[in-house]
């Protein structure tokens, strides 16, 4: 009889996954940007064959793909080590030389639309305005540039073209919760939602015809909706919502005259057909849902996931089933063996309810340890997503608990802006009330708790061991900021601006900022702490780690650090994510 090793960190971590992916004009090729050698590159298929081919070999991470309308050429966006500096490029269909269209080095580029010819580049773009952005529209032939957007006073980003490509719709982003969806006809920009004192955003937009544009939005709701605007009439119109759900993703079927939206509930998000005055839902083969694309022909694919599955792309014909086209996997492991999680909810400290998601290791491995994990953001929130580490870290027997606390997207307008001007104490107090809760139902420990976390979630666990010294056993830092000061100062340009709504003013909130500050509780901290950090991370620059790892051993405090040089504000290179995973469980093993 023979006897087989129990999957290794390496099995879990070398998961791949698709990042992006485009078709052509007749669906006969699928590209896509996959990391399966270790790192992200475009690849293809040729459909109905499943036998992938590497078109491009630039080993960094690939996205913003469209495929020419004419078949001639896929456009790609290309950053380096995480430096999040996108460039422009054009490649052949069937790969070859990377052809430089809008690459400035120190700028980010966004691609928005191609016209129909594929002559016409519309993009937005750091360069010339670093703090509130230009939008372009490039003429490949001749080489000419024209400027059609320059923001002034708050990040203003092209968003849709018009099928003629007579006038455009473009945004206006003042923070996370407030931003505001124009129309240039012309000389006239004409303001989509009616004007009021209330704070709201508009999420997508998509032109229908050359006179009317739907669009998501909250506009005097909590939640967003399917809306119309009439460019000729300029008439607002509220066309259907859904209880308790945020619809935040809208496509445009030309062919069969239907539209195509994504709606966020929670921890979930689905599908909805909205045709002839009738809103549909329709299954889909995923929990959540990273883009929706419909063919000339009508056909719709999806890029996603589930918690135990990683991403992959799927089509679906208008009458027919879901199929699967990337088949990406956890390697040497059953998806029977994996833990989808519970959705769980309780009462906060104030009676605010928060809904949270629970792994529960299996009774045979569980090691009576729970890792508590604060996800990113913090406008974000923790869903039905795959996470190599969560599953790895539950085969060996750490259960995981990760509250979605206020501030957090999927549960409406005034839940999200919670967390606004209040990064320290009202989210802190949520994730508390959770962990005793779970201990009051029997699936916690209080002497055996850990905190990890990434990004905001790394913030948070470092503001926890400061805040609430031997509360936890272990924490793990990732790209977490350690002072809100120094973060609002070394963030990028176009942050600026709203900085003073989303964290505070450093000026008038110092009281405020030093108190949810985790580097102004180095004296109290006593947790063992591992950190990471990527050194071109340009959201959480590398001071943030430096200087709180600096903080602590001066103090005497040993601090496991790990810099990655060749990273930024994530993983982008599997040996990377691979040797950290290993490094954070070993660190996890010490202290059980």
């Amino acid at each position: 009889m023979l006897h087989f090793q129990r999957p290794d960190v390496e099995h879990f971590a070398r998961t791949c996954s698709v990042e992006d992916f485009t078709f052509s004009p007749d669906e006969t090729q699928l590209v896509f940007s996959t990391n399966i050698t270790g790192k992200y590159n475009l690849w293809a298929m040729d459909m109905p064959n499943r036998f992938p081919y590497q078109i491009a070999f630039a080993d960094e991470s690939c996205s913003g793909l469209q495929y020419d309308e004419q078949g001639r050429y896929v456009l790609v966006g290309y950053d380096k080590d995480g430096n999040e500096n996108t460039q422009l490029y054009a490649i052949p269909p069937r790969g070859g030389h990377l052809q430089p269209l809008r690459a400035t080095p120190g700028e980010r580029h966004l691609f928005i639309a191609l016209s129909k010819d594929g002559e016409r580049l519309y993009y937005n773009s750091t360069k010339g305005n670093s703090t509130y952005w230009n939008s372009y529209c490039y003429h490949l032939q001749t080489d000419q540039e024209q400027t059609l957007t320059s923001g002034s006073d708050a990040v203003t980003a092209l968003v849709q073209v018009s099928h003629s490509e007579t006038s455009f719709a473009y945004v206006k982003v003042y923070s996370n919760t407030y931003q505001l969806l124009y129309i240039r006809v012309g000389n006239e920009d004409l303001l989509v939602t009616p004007k009021t004192d209330e704070e709201h955003a508009v999420t997508a937009a998509v032109y229908t015809t050359e006179d009317e544009i739907y669009l998501l939005t909250n506009y005097d709701s909590d939640y967003s909706y399917l809306a119309s605007f009439n460019l000729k009439t300029k008439v607002f119109s509220k066309v259907c919502s859904l209880e308790h759900v945020d619809m935040s993703a809208l496509e445009y079927d030309k062919l069969r005259k239907r539209l195509y939206i994504v709606g966020s509930k929670g921890v979930e998000n689905f599908i909805y057909c909205y045709r002839e005055s009738e809103l549909s839902h329709i299954s889909a083969p995923v929990s959540i849902i990273s883009k929706l694309s419909v063919s000339k022909q009508g056909n719709l694919y999806i890029l996603g996931e589930r918690a135990t599955r990683p991403k992959n792309v799927f089509k679906k014909t208008i009458d027919g089933d879901w199929e699967e086209l990337t088949f990406l996997r956890v390697p040497c492991v059953e998806e029977e063996q994996l833990i989808e999680p519970e959705v769980v909810s309780y009462q906060s400290f104030d009676g605010t309810a928060i809904e949270a998601l629970y792994y529960q290791a299996k009774s045979d491995v569980d090691n009576e340890h729970l890792i508590v994990w604060p996800h990113g953001g913090p406008q974000h929130a923790d869903r039905k997503t795959f996470r190599p580490l969560f599953q790895f870290l539950l085969n060996r027997g750490y259960s995981i608990f990760s509250p979605n606390f206020r501030g957090s997207t999927g549960y409406g307008q005034q839940f999200k802006k919670m967390v606004e001007g209040d990064w320290g104490h009202g989210p802190r107090q949520d994730i508390l009330s959770g962990i005793e809760w779970m201990i009051e139902q029997g699936n916690a420990k209080a002497d055996k708790l850990f905190i990890m976390g990434g990004s905001y979630g790394g913030y948070m666990s470092l503001l926890m061991i400061g805040r609430h010294p031997g509360y936890f056993k272990a924490c793990v830092d990732m790209f977490g900021p350690s002072s809100l000061f120094t973060l609002i100062d070394s963030s990028p340009d176009y942050w600026k601006p709203m900085m003073a709504r989303w964290i505070g003013d450093p000026i008038r909130d110092k009281v405020k900022l030093t108190e949810d500050s985790p580097i102004n509780y180095v004296d109290d901290m006593v947790t063992p702490l591992f950190v990471v950090q990527g050194a071109n991370d340009p959201r959480v620059t590398r001071g943030e780690s430096d200087q709180i790892v600096k903080a602590l051993e001066t103090k005497g405090v040993k601090v496991d650090y790990v810099l990655m040089e060749n990273e930024g504000h994530g993983f982008s290179k599997k040996e990377n994510e691979l040797y950290v995973y290993r490094r954070i469980v070993d660190f996890f093993n010490a202290f059980i």
